[in-house]
């Protein structure tokens, strides 16, 4: 077994989007190993970052408890977890298939749960934390997100179990629910509901306060902040990193002078 002095951070899904922007965040005071199933992407930020790469899909039940264990018997501590990976395929509940249903839920939900119960007694050594990647559909409905929004709304209720349970062993859980960020995920979502990323993110920036979708970069200053000493108090909270869409009601926009 490899011992390091360096805290350990593992990301799951930090080949792109949110997770890579997290790895990047994180790579001044963690070793981080991130996993995916596409190798290239992992490889190319695990070297930007000094980091390490596992390929691992997430969609099976195995691999989601194994990567834990490939972790700390490399590095032999696990300090801080991020669970990132996550898909959505939307379609209406009348036609959404079984298979499709099952995927998104396994992916999103299940595997984290498996993960995060691999993790615990190694986060406990080390008085770590978890932050889950949820999502503004956990709380807000939109076309053909019935499986996505459900497996995001588990996520909060996941970490915020955790975060009670866990909470004598000093392990800390929260969740961020990011609205609309500039990744490939968002891409195929306004690609599906609007047919080109350009004109969906213009269409919803109308109902965002900001007007505008986040940056990757800006969800990941929330979660590094969150894994910090400086969050050591918070546990078991729900942080929605939206533009403020989650404050207002949409039909208000049009009052809004700014």
């Amino acid at each position: 077994m490899s011992q390091t002095d360096r805290p350990v951070a593992l990301v799951t899904g930090g080949g792109t989007g949110i997770g890579a922007a997290v790895a990047r965040a994180l790579a001044k005071d963690y070793h981080v190993i991130i996993c995916g199933r596409r190798y290239e992407p992992l490889q190319t930020i695990a070297a930007e970052t000094g980091g390490h790469a596992i390929q691992a899909d997430l969609s099976d039940v195995q691999p989601s408890v194994e990567i834990v264990q490939q972790v700390v018997d490399r590095f032999g501590r696990l300090d801080a977890l991020v669970l990132n990976a996550g898909i959505v395929e939307p379609a209406p509940v009348t036609t959404m298939s079984l298979d499709s249903w099952q995927r998104q839920i396994m992916v999103n939900l299940t595997s984290p749960f498996l993960t995060v119960q691999a993790a615990l007694p190694h986060l406990a050594r080390q008085k770590g934390a978890i932050v889950g990647i949820a999502s503004a559909a956990a709380k807000h409905t939109g076309a053909g997100l019935s499986a996505y929004g459900v497996s995001k709304a588990g996520m909060v209720r996941l970490m915020q179990s955790v975060a009670f349970e866990a909470a004598a062993s000093g392990v800390r859980a929260n969740a961020v629910s990011p609205g609309w960020v500039r990744t490939e995920m968002g891409d195929m979502e306004m690609t599906a509901l609007f047919g080109s990323p350009e004109a969906g993110y213009a269409q919803v920036s109308e109902h965002v306060p900001q007007r505008r979708a986040a940056s990757p970069d800006e969800i990941a200053a929330v979660v590094g902040f969150l894994l910090s000493h400086a969050a050591s108090y918070m546990t078991g909270a729900h942080v929605e990193v939206d533009g403020g869409s989650s404050i207002v009601d949409a039909g208000m926009l049009a009052f809004n002078d700014g």
